[in-house]
């Protein structure tokens, strides 16, 4: 492969930190790779943990990606009713090689007209708001569709880099990678998904979050809506 390869990665406001900088630690690793990380401004970005992240491209200065990735969080509802975020998904999605997701980042670049047709994966809580913008959800931890790689929530995105790496470089470049970083997971409880961890605590998760999933789920409503009628 001639190097460099473009990869960027999108941050913004109140992102979920591991969505990114999980896949960003594996991503980085692999041979001839440029990471981009991409906002509007270069300023500090804060996240959903307290944690800043630092841009080091602007969108008007980013080259044209290989591959964007597009983390999920709190954050991203917003996006998908902002035109100028929009509009640079849209215009690299268009060319690089993969365009991908981890967690409800698969919602924004559903937003930016980049997943109609394509299967996807989700965070378990937002999976169901996919079709809204012709997205086909489906519960796997890490989706493959073409050139299109999405990861499931949060920690699903250390799986995905693996997948991207494997895809690109190939597998013996990922599992070189994943004995570097001694990614050998051994979770001390099996509640990591809605299947191992039961009814009685899926609806506690859900009551918690009750409010939040019903305004994003308005706002997707509102911008699947506008999609539409500006297609027609």
């Amino acid at each position: 492969m001639t190097a460099p390869f473009h990869i960027g990665m999108l941050l913004y406001p109140d992102l979920t930190q591991l969505d990114l900088t999980g896949p960003a630690q594996v991503l980085s690793r692999a041979p001839g790779v440029q990471m981009h990380y991409v906002w509007k401004t270069i300023e500090p970005i804060p996240s959903d943990a307290g944690l800043s992240l630092m841009p080091n491209r602007t969108f008007k200065d980013c080259p044209q990606l290989d591959l964007i990735c597009v983390p999920g969080g709190a954050g991203q509802t917003a996006l998908m009713s902002d035109d100028e975020t929009l509009a640079f998904l849209r215009t690299q999605g268009a060319s690089a090689k993969y365009v991908t997701s981890v967690c409800s980042g698969s919602l924004l670049l559903g937003a930016a007209g980049l997943l109609t047709g394509y299967k996807s994966a989700c965070h378990w809580m937002y999976r169901e708001f996919l079709p809204a913008f012709g997205a086909i959800p489906v519960n796997a931890r890490v989706v493959k569709d073409r050139n299109r790689i999405s990861g499931g929530g949060v920690t699903a995105g250390i799986d995905f880099a693996f997948t991207v790496v494997a895809e690109i470089w190939g597998e013996e470049t990922a599992k070189t990678i994943q004995l570097f970083l001694e990614y050998n997971p051994q979770p001390p409880f099996n509640s990591g998904s809605p299947e191992t961890a039961g009814p009685e605590m899926v609806a506690k998760v859900k009551k918690q979050l009750e409010a939040f999933t019903s305004a994003r789920g308005k706002l997707i409503n509102d911008v699947a809506a506008r999609q539409k009628a500006a297609a027609s």
